[in-house]
């Protein structure tokens, strides 16, 4: 099948072609929960391709890259779900960072076509690195015209999910896979990290450190090995869809200049075929969300590294989860019905800016770098810091938060550092809860106050990190309050 921009891939291929997982919800107010009893439980799903004419930038680097070719392509994955008295889609999309202007502008073509509020719709990013540049990061910028077409594509799925509504029932649950997950900043002797970009050798851990060094004391944060999954079946006991939520920054090892979804299209992929006996020709929609990352990847640096081929990693990686989860699913207790409940809040956040000092040392830098692309990590932060220094100083960060029946779900627009998504569950007032990280917009990394103290490049001030200190104490507040909300 030749991929293009303006390729959609209908029900009739899901099992054949756009694997993936699914998540269920229906949004309504916290004081609107109930479902009538004449009106059945349904779920609708879509997969609609993404993938752009090529050649196309892709972020996720500190210089730009340009994709030539295709490994397999992007998809924006869609669950409506429908109580009876209301509705609510989620969508999860194969880019690295989506701002918030993105989900907003398609979040208002959703009301157009199929009525649903803004309030009623969870969309994110997947965070794979081998996407489409959609954000201004380090040194990528938005390939022109690819934002309204993903805004336009994520409402069509949207649409298509609401026009394929049917009887469903639900459950959730949750497994573990804790052999792919590894914190990845790390307690190192005494001075063996190397100086930041800034100059200052003030670091206490170091990301990425160098795999099995005899400089490695410990890791400096746990991981979060839970896998949670919202499933939908037919009354027939068919399987429709499956969301699942895991905690994994990306795996990353693709050939150079390729578009691929990383493992959350493998996963879609492979849980796809795992399921494609019981669904006995009936259209099935898997997907993967992101879990609480920002500090979390697939790399064990206690061990010496040992090289495969490109996606093999991720191959095994979406099959190690997609087994997990179907195992899993076998054990789920099915319900016609859950309540069904979304609260949203917005919060201002201050803006880490450059002082006077170090934005003059960072415009000295750049003027003595040789250009135009910015090469050392020196060269990449100092010109951040200029772009840093027109930011407003303070910004507007979404929060939402959902109930489908005792199961929790927040959403906040960061790479969410995992100690903030075991609180967060620790804390719910639900028995299963998770965290959708880049949900709803784009707003950098979130480290707990205790990370920025250890420093390290996730705290570095640039676009990908420019919050205030005190950023994961607020978000993680009100995000406690909302779970309240739509629990009451």
């Amino acid at each position: 099948m030749k991929i293009n921009a303006f390729t959609t891939v209908s029900r009739r291929s899901f099992l054949a072609y756009c694997g993936g997982t699914a998540v269920a919800a229906a949004i309504t107010m916290p004081s609107v929960m109930a479902r009538g009893d004449d009106a059945p439980f349904r779920a609708g799903i879509a997969c609609v391709d993404i993938t752009p004419e090529l050649p196309v930038s892709m972020v996720g680097g500190f210089r730009d890259r340009t994709a030539t070719g295709v490994h397999d392509p992007l998809h924006a994955r869609c669950i409506v779900l429908d109580n009876g008295e209301a509705q609510l889609a989620l969508v999860m999309v194969d880019n690295c960072l989506i701002q918030r202007p993105v989900f907003e502008a398609a979040k208002k073509r959703i009301q157009e076509k199929t009525g649903l509020s803004p309030d009623r719709v969870l969309a994110a990013a997947t965070h794979t690195h081998t996407g489409v540049t959609v954000t201004s990061v380090f040194q990528s910028d938005p390939v022109p015209g690819y934002a309204d077409f993903l805004a336009e594509r994520i409402a069509e799925a949207v649409d298509t999910a609401v026009k394929a509504l049917e009887p469903a029932q639900i459950a959730w649950g949750s497994g573990a896979v804790p052999g792919e997950v590894f914190n990845r900043r790390w307690y190192m002797k005494d001075g063996t990290i190397p100086p930041n970009p800034f100059g200052a050798t003030t670091d206490k851990v170091q990301m990425n450190p160098p795999r099995a060094s005899e400089n490695l004391v410990e890791p400096s944060g746990p991981t979060d090995p839970t896998v949670s999954i919202l499933a939908l079946r037919r009354p027939d006991g068919t399987p429709l869809a499956v969301l699942a939520n895991y905690s994994l920054h990306y795996v990353g090892d693709t050939e150079a200049a390729v578009l691929s979804a990383d493992y959350y299209g493998f996963f879609a992929d492979k849980l796809a075929s795992l399921m494609a006996p019981a669904a006995s020709g009936k259209p099935f929609l898997a997907m993967m969300s992101n879990g609480t990352s920002g500090n979390i990847n697939n790399v064990n640096f206690g061990e010496a590294g040992v090289a495969g081929p490109p996606y093999s990693r991720m191959s095994a990686v979406a099959e190690s989860v997609a087994n997990e989860v179907f195992q899993r699913y076998q054990q789920l207790e099915f319900k016609d019905t859950a309540v069904l409940a979304s609260a949203t809040r917005e919060i201002t956040l201050g803006v880490r800016k450059p002082a006077a000092g170090e934005l003059e040392r960072a415009r000295a830098i750049v003027a003595a770098a040789e250009g135009p692309d910015m090469k050392t990590s020196e060269e990449v932060f100092a010109r951040e810091s200029i772009l840093l220094a027109d930011f407003p100083d303070a910004v507007p960060v979404p929060l939402q938060a959902l109930r489908i029946g005792d199961l929790g779900i927040a959403a906040i627009p960061c790479e969410v550092f995992v100690e903030i998504g075991l609180a967060l569950r620790n804390e719910s007032p639900f028995k299963n809860t998770f965290t959708i990280e880049l949900a709803n917009g784009y707003n950098g990394y979130l480290p707990t106050a205790e990370h920025h103290a250890l420093g390290g490049y996730e705290t570095w001030r640039a676009r990908s990190s420019y919050l205030e200190v005190a950023a994961a104490e607020k978000i993680q507040e009100t995000m406690q309050a909302l779970l309240a909300e739509v629990k009451s």
